[in-house]
């Protein structure tokens, strides 16, 4: 093609420029993990043959299919084995460090760093709780071992290069299903709640099973769940309606309480507003026969 009809056709939107000399047929994707997915594979196929370069840090994140939110997204972040700095340019964010063998392989085509790897490089470079996202999904979807991360942390703590991570690797847990239970985790032990157990199965006096909830403080008889639209269309039954849902959603809480459990709910929304679900389960523990609690002090950063 000749660059006026590339011109061309970006103007009506039947090409969408990814970076220089890379574009892709129809608009841009909606969310900005997917354009940068497209700008990591434009960009990979540009590393020189034999090139040691591979995709890292958030960028790898990305292609391993983790939330990434909270972080510049412009410009794919590489790692080259090296001492010496290096400014970014272009679409390229580059780093320089040790990269052993094990730490680095290819997905899709693309050569990125071990999960292992990328957890490390996540937790110690972005806020925390974009961190825990990545950790978590990472965990959950057995991508890396809590296992494998401590070791990569060992591996970095006699490198000099480990810089916080092990709180970000010590908080993750892989029971945690989406990135709002990560972000909703977070914001818990920000305001000084009790630590809950996730994913707890509720039931009777009897032993029969009434439901599984997102957290369980049982010491306060409180649970809690985070609600996204997304939650009521990923549990759909056969034949069912998004309504439907929400009223076997209704019917299955009426049963929690009955078991002697108080409920607190939020939506993803309103963890940019955690005074609202403190004083929530505030007042869930006092309906519980706790009136006096009070929270503790945070267990996680407070910033990030």
């Amino acid at each position: 093609m000749t660059d006026l009809a590339i011109r061309q056709l970006t103007r009506v939107g039947d090409l969408t420029r990814i970076r220089w000399g890379d574009y892709r047929s129809g608009s841009e994707p909606e969310f900005a993990e997917a354009r940068h997915r497209q700008l990591v594979v434009a960009t990979a196929a540009r590393f020189r043959p034999g090139s040691d370069a591979s995709v890292s840090h958030v960028s790898a994140a990305i292609v391993y299919r983790c939330p990434v939110f909270g972080v510049d997204l412009s410009r794919v972040h590489v790692t080259r084995p090296g001492r010496s700095g290096a400014s970014a340019s272009g679409a390229v964010h580059p780093h320089r460090g040790v990269l052993d063998p094990d730490e680095m392989t290819v997905v899709d085509g693309v050569p990125v760093t071990s999960p292992a790897r990328t957890a490390l490089d996540v937790a110690r470079s972005v806020p925390f709780t974009t961190a825990v996202a990545v950790l978590d999904s990472m965990l959950h979807r057995g991508l890396v071992s809590g296992e494998e991360i401590a070791e990569q942390i060992d591996r970095a703590r006699r490198r000099g290069t480990a810089r916080g991570a092990a709180r970000v690797a010590a908080f993750a847990d892989g029971l945690a299903e989406s990135p709002a239970e990560s972000r909703s985790r977070v914001v818990i032990a920000r305001l000084g709640l009790p630590a809950p157990v996730l994913q707890a199965e509720i039931r009777t006096e009897q032993g029969l099973f009434i439901g599984r909830v997102d957290f369980d403080m049982s010491e306060l008889r409180t649970v809690a769940e985070c609600d996204g639209q997304s939650k009521y269309i990923r549990y759909l039954r056969p034949g069912e309606t998004p309504a439907d849902a929400v009223f076997r959603e209704k019917r299955r809480e009426d049963e929690i309480r009955s078991a002697g459990r108080e409920m607190v709910r939020w939506i993803p929304a309103e963890l940019r507003r955690p005074e609202i679900i403190r004083d929530r389960f505030l007042r869930a523990f006092a309906r519980a026969g706790f009136p006096d609690w009070r929270p503790g002090p945070p267990r996680v950063p407070l910033q990030g």
